[in-house]
């Protein structure tokens, strides 16, 4: 009876040695598992987190901006002789974006097309000789610092005998919808007695003041030279007729885009102190 009790004890002290045996073998092996499998866990985090923050950088490196801008505003933004869209506007804004290392495409959409473009989200931002006014920052406008100084001014068929505003009486003029020379046209109709016709670009409204369908154009005084001097069409302008000078501003209609403006305003501060910018008013306008 003892023996077999002390066989019984010894069988069941070898099992339980067993089964500790097995359970201080199991654990460290299970533990080693989980150690290799956080392992494999945080460095699959690790890549997917890297490959994320790779895909994003390469993202905005690669964004394309959208310009817009007008069909015909010259010397700013115009179709030169050999069929290629030039203009200071557009060589101020390649500089700028080669100085920031930024890519764009220009939308050649014309003046009030571009500003629905932009309104509309299809555009970022644009460029087109837009002068910087109080009135257009309160509806929505958002202006880089500006780039040129330019007034608006009356031109008139060269044989006209209108020498200023005062001969404008019955008379209609021409001017550009939406534009700074339309506001100033506006502000002097009810004054001088004459009624205005609007257009959507510069050179059809040059033809309109030719063909006698209109007496007399307001529109940008430089723009108006430009023409006058290059293309030779038969215009002059008025003396006297000038308004106070406003700057012209690179424009986005979107808060969101606000890092497309300050990338503008710091190419065109570096191309302004390292000549470039005297170069391309130089190209075009001869200063």
């Amino acid at each position: 009876m003892k023996k077999r009790m002390l066989a019984l004890v010894m069988s069941c002290l070898m099992v339980a040695a067993t089964g500790c045996g097995g359970s201080g073998t199991k654990e460290p092996a299970d533990g080693a598992a989980q150690t290799e499998a956080a392992e494999t866990t945080e460095a699959a985090e690790t890549t997917e987190a890297t490959e994320t923050a790779e895909a994003t950088t390469s993202d905005a490196s690669g964004k394309v901006w959208k310009i817009a801008t007008d069909t015909a505003f010259k010397p700013f933004e115009y179709t030169d002789d050999n069929g290629n869209f030039v203009g200071i506007d557009m060589d101020i804004l390649d500089a700028v974006a080669k100085d920031q290392g930024f890519e764009y495409e220009v939308q050649v959409l014309g003046w009030d097309a571009s500003i629905a473009a932009c309104q509309a989200g299809q555009a970022d931002g644009m460029i087109a000789g837009a002068s910087i006014t109080d009135e257009r920052k309160e509806s929505g406008w958002i202006f880089s610092d500006g780039y040129y100084n330019a007034n608006q001014s009356m031109a008139v068929e060269a044989s006209s005998d209108i020498t200023g505003f005062d001969g404008l009486d019955g008379k209609a003029v021409a001017v550009k919808t939406g534009s700074m020379s339309a506001t100033y046209a506006e502000s002097l109709a009810d004054q001088y007695g004459f009624t205005i016709t609007y257009f959507e670009d510069s050179p059809t409204m040059y033809q309109a003041v030719v063909g006698g369908q209109v007496a007399a154009v307001f529109d940008d005084t430089p723009i108006m030279a430009a023409n006058i001097k290059d293309t030779g069409i038969s215009m002059k302008l008025v003396d006297g007729t000038g308004n106070d000078p406003a700057a012209y501003g690179f424009a986005i209609f979107n808060a969101d885009n606000q890092e497309l403006v300050d990338m503008f305003n710091k190419g065109l501060a570096n191309i302004k102190s390292n000549g470039t910018y005297d170069e391309i008013l130089a190209k075009y306008l001869g200063e």
